[in-house]
């Protein structure tokens, strides 16, 4: 299941990561020294022929796993028939991809689908579709949101300052709202006496500064990904959704990263009862080819022709990816999979969290689970070199593992993890855990 041979990073790995540096832009940060050759369902292997389980599925990509037989098989016969062929003419596969879609997203409504190449790109067609259709000019999203890094996206996204350092100006007329991280309230409340006062703090700037008639949408993350994997509570969301129907603000759920079964619905907007009015969509719905989309309302996505476009857009190789990952999703019961594996995790953490003083907060939803550090459980003060440690330390002990937010931990494996490889993966943790609280003098 795991298996280190040669201490990352190996040899081959120093010499593959020298020559990465010698000619790619150092503007993508990563996280671990780990150099991937190799993939199959959880398990990960590198350049070394060292042997991990994966915790981050490419970012909550690869939900059917690594190199899936059916979907491999899938793009394999499609690349034998037809690569390419551009926006401007019809292709059969685009359109049997788009009708599974509808049908599996949530919404009772009559629904289209614009088809992209990834989440930044759908966040960009939700958010012109939205202009264009209410004829406002104004857009909100949230403290700590992570909606893309286009110009139009990332000035919806707020998750960390050095995404927006040095870019400005942005799109104008955006503005950013408390989001609900009851952990770290930033009105000092708690969730036993919560009054909803980050909802509040938005009605406030109604009368000050903040014409709500003129908002053509809301874009909101069902579960915050980059930010920390924060799960609101979920009559926030629905008094979101409230407030977004008073004023006739298009309800745009972004499940870019939380979407398709990651949570232990199909959706993670499905756990608030809400159908959103647009869906932004990407990561996961090809298993690791790149496509997006954005489904919503008919008449939000009833542009003049013209209006919005692309090339590459619902590719015959990428939706065939997609359909055959659909296909694997519903055969191998993927979404409950997410669910009671992801219970049995939340199980054993909670366990630790007893233990362990460095984990502050436990926090998630099927096979999406955020543990934020710290180094004081009563002042919660971020524990980020903590974070960074734990990462490659995990590394060395066989798990390939992401940070989020400033000292979040996420554990976001494929959706095909058994319950064995989740308790390996536990108890490799717990031992982790250990070992930095050793180094940097955490105690209870």
């Amino acid at each position: 299941m795991v298996s280190i041979i040669s201490e990352p990073p190996g040899p081959k790995a120093k010499k593959a990561i020298e020559e990465d540096i010698s000619v790619m832009s150092t503007v993508l940060k990563k996280d671990s020294p780990f150099v991937a050759v190799k993939g199959k369902g959880c398990e990960l292997w590198d350049v070394d022929g060292n042997k991990y389980i994966d915790l981050t599925a490419g970012i909550g990509v690869c939900n059917t796993g690594h190199c899936h037989p059916k979907v491999v098989s899938a793009i394999q016969k499609q690349a034998g028939e037809l690569i390419h062929i551009s926006s401007d003419f019809y292709n059969l596969r685009q359109t049997e991809f788009a009708k599974r879609l509808i049908e599996v997203t949530p919404g009772k409504f009559p629904k289209k689908v614009f088809l992209t190449n990834s989440g930044t790109e759908s966040v960009e067609c939700a958010l012109k579709a939205s202009r264009w259709t209410k004829r406002r000019p104004r857009l909100m999203a949230f403290i700590g949101a992570f909606h893309g890094r286009s110009m139009g996206s990332v000035s919806l996204t707020n998750s960390k300052v050095a995404q927006r350092r040095w870019l400005a100006p942005m799109l104008s007329e955006v503005s950013h709202m408390p989001y609900a991280y009851c952990y770290r309230c930033l009105f000092n409340t708690t969730p036993d006496k919560c009054s909803l006062d980050c909802l509040n703090y938005m009605r406030n700037a109604f009368k000050y500064y903040l014409p709500p008639e003129e908002i053509a949408a809301v874009f909101v993350e069902p579960i915050q990904g980059e930010g920390g994997y924060i799960v609101p509570p979920e009559r926030w969301m629905k008094e979101l959704k409230k407030i977004a129907e008073e004023y006739g603000w298009v309800f745009v759920a972004d499940e870019v990263q939380s979407g398709f079964g990651r949570s232990g619905r199909m959706f993670a907007i499905e756990h608030f009862g809400i159908e959103p009015d647009m869906l932004t969509l990407a990561k996961a719905i090809g298993s690791g080819i790149p496509l997006g989309a954005c489904v919503g309302r008919e008449e939000l996505l009833a542009w003049d022709v013209g209006s919005h476009g692309n090339t590459f857009g619902g590719n015959p190789i990428a939706t065939a990816a997609a359909t055959a990952t659909l296909d694997v999703m519903k055969e191998e019961n993927l979404v409950q999979n997410a669910e009671n594996v992801g219970a049995f995790m939340m199980k054993r953490f909670g366990e630790m969290k007893e233990r362990h003083p460095i984990i502050g907060d436990l926090r998630g939803k099927g096979l999406m689970i955020g543990l934020e550090l710290v180094k004081n459980q009563k002042t919660k003060e971020y524990a980020k070199e903590e974070a960074g440690e734990f990462i490659q330390l995990a590394l060395r002990r066989g798990l390939v593992m992401l940070s989020a937010g400033y000292s979040a931990i996420r554990i976001a494996p494929p959706l095909v993890i058994t319950q064995e490889q989740a308790d390996t993966a536990c108890t490799i943790m717990d031992g982790i855990f250990t070992d930095v609280e050793k180094k940097f003098g955490i105690k209870k």
